[in-house]
């Protein structure tokens, strides 16, 4: 990605400006230049660039990417894995993909480092503007948002970080794809459900010779100082270069957890599987880092007169398993179709189907697997559920395919239909019940 000056950049409008280079913003990006569409992406860091995260591609990811023309340079780049190895309560399980008519039987682990680079590249190769070390700092020409709208814009003020130089870019349309802490959403009036779900991670890498294993591995048993279960998991990523990444995710919802400390939850675990994978301060690379995560679109609204939110800075990320790049695909691509409509047909009311189109394909998931974390958040339900499960292989298999979102519509099998039983189940509850389930404030 050639750098260019910022006032080049800024001379021209653009039909959408996507601020924020990583999954959602570069996928959003790529699909709307490949239609034809004058898109600049603004991104604060320079890449490539370092991001925590597991660094794992399940299914659904790897079928974005390979729609992107991408699956070549994941597989060069990465490594390629067969399934899921769950550990807890004294068993452990290996669980293969399963065969989906639109998904693979596989996935890939590769750094964050090394796959947004790759993303955000490509869609510069189809046209995209991607300006980096360039930081948007206010939207421009601000307007309030009708209620349950997100406010309109007529672009983003620019800062470059290296000069400190400002420019306007103008825009028809603007997408906030900047992240769990997303500035511009704040701007345009996004907030958090302080209720839903929220996910607590932190991820290191150690050097180890089993880097290359065909399984990625989840422990179900995390426990915190007193000896008592938590809602999570720790994972160790094999990267296939020699590295594994080694961390620990927390789901917490409402106030429940809020004390745990992820540091020490992640010494613990690296000391509870440091001999089987050697792991130990003279294996580790670097320390630590992690962030907040919030999950199940707990933040909206998600759509105004002009602007979209996606990915991350729209909370759609997974609770069932802390899964994120896949939704951030997902959703940059469908913002990136609703705006296409509206270009195309030069209606800026397209933008009201957005809402819609995340509930028909999320709604439902996110509702069932907000419920779900917070059952799994009882210690007595997370060790009768996780050790009575990891012993029923057929059991766990069906759950991996509902945790994944890999359920399929042509062959329903025990897993699908216990989800759609679940969901007639969720729906059905009145709203006070949903009000003791998520009645505390985090």
């Amino acid at each position: 990605m050639p750098d260019q000056p910022l006032s080049s950049v800024a001379a021209t409008p653009y039909d959408v400006v996507v601020v924020g280079a990583g999954p959602s913003g570069s996928a959003c990006a790529y699909w709307l230049a490949r239609a034809g569409w004058s898109v600049c992406v603004v991104e604060k860091k320079e890449f490539p660039r370092a991001k925590t995260c597991g660094d794992g591609l399940t299914p659904r990811s790897v079928r974005q990417l390979a729609d992107m023309g991408l699956e070549g340079e994941v597989a060069t780049h990465g490594h390629r894995y067969r399934g899921l190895r769950a550990h807890g309560f004294g068993a452990s399980l290996e669980m293969s993909w399963p065969a989906h008519p639109r998904f693979p039987d596989y996935g890939y682990t590769i750094t964050r480092f090394d796959l947004d680079d790759l993303v955000a590249r490509h869609a510069a190769a189809h046209g995209a503007v991607v300006l980096t070390h360039a930081e948007a700092t206010d939207p421009l020409e601000p307007s309030p948002g009708a209620p349950g709208r997100l406010g309109g814009v007529r672009g983003v003020v620019v800062r470059d970080v290296d000069t400190g130089e400002r420019a306007a870019l103008r825009a028809r349309y603007v997408v906030a794809a900047d992240g769990q802490n997303s500035r511009l959403g704040r701007a345009l009036g996004v907030t958090r459900n302080r209720r839903w779900p929220m996910g607590m991670a932190l991820r290191g890498y150690y050097a180890s010779d089993r880097h290359d294993e065909p399984w990625i591995d989840s422990y179900l048993e995390l426990r915190d100082e007193s000896g008592r279960p938590v809602p999570g998991y720790g994972w160790v990523f094999p990267l296939g270069d020699g590295r594994l990444n080694v961390g620990v995710g927390l789901l917490s919802t409402a106030g429940a957890w809020r004390g745990v400390n992820t540091t020490k939850l992640q010494e613990r675990f690296v000391a509870q599987i440091g001999d089987d994978w050697g792991l130990d301060a003279t294996t580790a690379l670097g320390a630590p880092t992690g962030g907040r995560l919030p999950m199940g679109f707990a933040r909206g609204p998600r759509a105004g007169a002009n602007t979209l939110v996606v990915g991350d800075a729209a909370s759609a990320i997974n609770p069932f398993n802390g899964e994120g790049i896949a939704y951030g695909y997902e959703t940059g691509r469908l913002a990136a179709a609703v705006l296409g409509e509206a270009l195309l047909t030069d209606d800026p009311s397209a933008l009201e189907g957005y809402e819609a189109r995340l509930e028909a394909r999320y709604g439902d998931y996110y509702l069932l697997a907000r419920a779900f974390v917070r059952l799994l958040s009882e210690p007595r339900v997370l060790a009768a559920c996780v050790g009575a499960g990891l012993r029923v292989a057929p059991v766990m298999n069906e759950l991996l395919v509902v945790m994944a979102n890999l359920m399929r519509d042509d062959e329903p099998g025990p897993g699908e239909r216990a989800y759609r039983a679940s969901v007639r189940l969720a729906r059905a509850l009145p709203e006070s019940v949903w009000a003791v389930l998520f009645d505390e404030e985090s």
